[in-house]
């Protein structure tokens, strides 16, 4: 019962503590806490404490060491069709061992991204954190797939690492594969984001090869860049890059099969210009050689020149199908499927949504031949 006489106040090397009933270290420890709160004071009296629990005097809580951590969130755009859902990359550095997690329901493709960016950030100059990154795509439902992250993944990374202010990156959307030595290379689908960047009213970063086919989406504001590095001095306000002035696509118009070197037929040239006049569909039927085929590859040089808002639709279908970026004005297309074409391939589908016959001929004419009923 001797720890239960002992004094409460300070004690002295000749009186007992009040810390001296507790002869575990933990015990003393939850009852310094204890008194602590129940005191409401900032600190319990430590005179008494072991050593390890001193503090020196005047100094107040302490705060722990290296635990900085750094944001960054930077806008893009995904494939799916021929739509161009909105991607927004999350670059999160904290402290541990170095390493790159990627989430978001990424494909192979896009998982290999963070070779290349690391690659793509050291041979420009610049210095990759030796932190734990993690990077999340989000809408985290949304299949991503392609190289088309790369330059937005990069940014992030940068900006995070405070190499690119965060700020500069709220009103612009990016897009681009990034080669090893840091090069921006072109992507598919760049229309149908630009027109998505458009309506929700940011501007769009692309490589110089895609900044014609943006700039099809008039009144969007398009940067257009070749390196890491002149997206790194244009955020950064070094070297600003002009807005892109597009040259116009070339109206390098093909010439359509013309109706006058069909002889004969009245009745079924009668029929072409009554069908192209009001966009009717058609059927030819008759024995083989007659013909049919013939006259319908003469259809659509009877259809008017394609309209701005049809030409923009168009040029958007063969952006997403072409992996080359658009070079000239979209004609109306003439699609002509093999007679034993698949349904998939007349609708389109699959497991990445690609359009079939179909969707591509689009504001055309789709020639089905060999039709059996």
């Amino acid at each position: 019962m001797a720890g239960l006489q002992a004094r409460v106040g300070p004690g002295s090397p000749n009186k007992p503590s009040k810390w001296r009933f507790f002869s575990h270290p933990k015990q003393r420890n939850k009852a310094r806490n204890i008194l602590r709160k129940f005191r409401g004071s900032a600190a319990a009296p430590n005179h008494h404490l072991p050593t390890t629990l001193k503090k020196p005097a005047g100094s107040g809580p302490r705060k722990a060491q290296g635990t900085t951590m750094s944001l960054s969130i930077v806008h893009s755009r995904a494939q799916i069709g021929v739509d161009a859902p909105a991607v927004t990359v999350e670059v999160h550095l904290a402290n541990g061992l170095p390493s790159l997690t990627m989430v978001g329901l990424p494909e192979a493709a896009v998982k290999e991204s963070k070779d290349r960016v690391r690659s793509a950030i050291i041979n420009s100059g610049l210095q990759f954190p030796a932190r734990r990154i993690t990077l999340n795509l989000a809408p985290a439902d949304l299949p991503k797939d392609g190289g088309r992250f790369d330059l937005a993944i990069a940014l992030g990374i940068l900006s995070a690492s405070v190499q690119v202010p965060t700020l500069t990156l709220d009103d612009v959307e990016c897009l681009g594969e990034l080669a090893l030595s840091g090069a921006v290379r072109a992507v598919r689908g760049v229309l149908p984001a630009a027109l998505a960047a458009r309506k929700a009213g940011r501007s769009l970063m692309v490589p110089r090869a895609n900044a014609e086919e943006a700039c099809l989406a008039s009144g969007l504001k398009v940067i257009a860049v070749d390196h890491l590095l002149e997206a790194v001095a244009h955020f950064n306000g070094h070297t600003p890059v002009e807005p892109y002035v597009s040259n116009g696509l070339l109206y390098a118009s093909k010439p359509y099969p013309d109706l006058n070197e069909v002889q004969g037929q009245l009745s079924a040239k009668r029929a072409l210009l009554i069908a192209a006049a009001g966009a009717h569909n058609l059927l030819f039927s008759g024995p083989p050689g007659t013909g049919k085929t013939l006259l319908a590859s003469r259809l659509p040089g009877l259809l008017p020149p394609l309209a701005e808002n049809e030409a923009l639709e168009v040029a958007a279908i063969q952006s997403v199908t072409s992996c080359v970026p658009l070079s000239h004005w979209p004609q109306r297309p003439f699609r002509q499927p093999h007679h034993s074409a698949s349904g998939p391939a007349l609708v389109g589908g699959g497991s990445k949504p690609q359009p079939g016959e179909i969707t591509l001929a689009h504001h055309g004419v789709l020639f089905l031949d060999e039709l059996i009923f």
